[in-house]
């Protein structure tokens, strides 16, 4: 234990000399990084208005909840290490067809299943599908860049989930397995408060809420039922708020309440802090999109043009550390098509950008370790670059 806080109170003494030495250091008079500068903070800014109230808040809710009531074993049964694979898999893999999530909207949620003792693949394939598999943006996709780029990513991203998952669960068994040693045989909770309708019913309403409160304006010539759903959102979710409080009232007593409201604050304590700092250093380094900041986005257009390894490997990477709130990166992506950029590092950074993004990998760090958190990004950029690669040949 003595150990442990000499090693905390280190780590907090190389964080504040780090701070002091770039704060010292850093050369603000250059117009670049000036530039750079201005541009972290416009995209915290941008990230905050568009993101924490109506994605993260909610997410992060729902994570509470999970912690809270839903019990292990529930946990367990869909998602632990000795689950039906096929069914775990297969739950997992299609997920993001119902959360219209981001990279980073998704990490309450994949906290919340980790943590109640799911298995690192199912969690994994969890974590890829939530935001990859997001149909709004697959028929965004098909409708702005071509239905065989929308089909195409649509395929791979279930693919992926499930690939990503299996392999991380191969390649960490042997610590998947201690880590929920003791939890696997776990019986149901008996004396329940509520029956398993009322749960669902209840999830159910907080998921529909993140849905709603997210969704985003869809584009001039989307078809009439996109836009009627985005103009009564609001009015959608209220409801849904005024059912909910009406579930809270009935089905819950105050001090799971309480427990709800503090496992939610545990999960922003230690997610929320990463996501700032990633937030800023993705805008540092390479800008909103559309604007510049100390990578030029035109290196990038100049290195991912053709189909070569290289090509599709650095679209991987880049999409990788960029971060794209959801939606956004079939703009960004027809504007880089636009420039030359080939088709098969389009849908490698397609398959890798909205899954990944630098304040993703720095959550999840903090979430399951640095080890495993560099396999999984890195199976990611993999995957992606050789479905590029294929992709690619394959249109020509």
């Amino acid at each position: 234990m003595y150990k442990e806080e000499i090693m905390k109170e280190t780590t907090k003494l190389l964080l504040i000399a780090a701070g002091f030495l770039v704060a010292y250091y850093i050369p603000w008079d250059h117009e670049v990084i000036r530039r750079s500068g201005l541009e972290a903070f416009l995209m915290l800014q941008d990230y905050a208005r568009q993101h924490v109230l109506t994605c993260l808040i909610p997410a992060f809710f729902i994570a509470g909840a999970i912690a809270v009531f839903v019990s292990q074993a529930s946990v367990l049964k869909y998602f632990g290490a000795q689950a039906n694979k096929f069914l775990s898999y297969s739950v997992a893999s299609v997920s993001g067809t119902v959360l219209a999530v981001c990279s980073c909207t998704v990490l309450p949620l994949f906290a919340g299943i980790y943590t109640r003792g799911a298995g690192i693949g199912p969690a994994t394939a969890f974590l890829y599908s939530g935001p990859a598999i997001n149909v709004l943006a697959i028929v965004l996709t098909a409708k702005v860049l071509g239905w065989q780029l929308g089909l195409a990513r649509a395929v791979g991203a279930v693919i992926f989930a499930i690939v990503t998952g299996l392999l991380m669960a191969w390649l960490f068994r042997k610590d998947d397995a201690n880590r929920t040693a003791g939890q696997i045989y776990l019986p149901e909770e008996d004396g329940k408060a509520r029956s398993l309708w009322q749960e669902a019913v209840y999830m159910l309403t907080m998921v529909l809420i993140l849905v709603f409160a997210a969704f985003a304006r869809p584009a001039a010539d989307d078809g009439s039922l996109w836009k009627a759903i985005f103009a009564a959102k609001w009015y959608i979710t209220g409801a849904l708020l005024i059912a909910l409080a009406v579930m809270l009232k009935a089905w819950f007593v105050k001090e799971e309440l309480t427990s709800w409201v503090e496992a939610t604050w545990g999960f922003m304590k230690q997610i929320f802090p990463l996501l700032l700092v990633g937030v800023l250093a993705a805008g540092f380094l390479l800008g909103r999109p559309g604007h510049e900041a100390l990578i030029p986005g035109h290196y990038i257009v100049d290195l991912v043009g053709g189909n070569s390894i290289w090509a599709n490997l650095f679209a991987s990477i880049a999409g990788a550390l960029m971060y794209f709130a959801t939606l956004t990166e079939v703009p960004i992506l027809q504007g880089l098509i636009g420039s030359g950029m080939g088709r098969g590092p389009a849908l490698a950074l397609l398959l890798a950008g909205p899954a990944l993004s630098l304040p993703n990998m720095l959550t999840i760090a903090g979430i399951m370790g640095v080890k495993k958190t560099l396999t999984y990004c890195a199976i990611v950029v993999v995957l992606s670059t050789v479905a590029g690669m294929g992709y690619g040949w394959l249109v020509g």
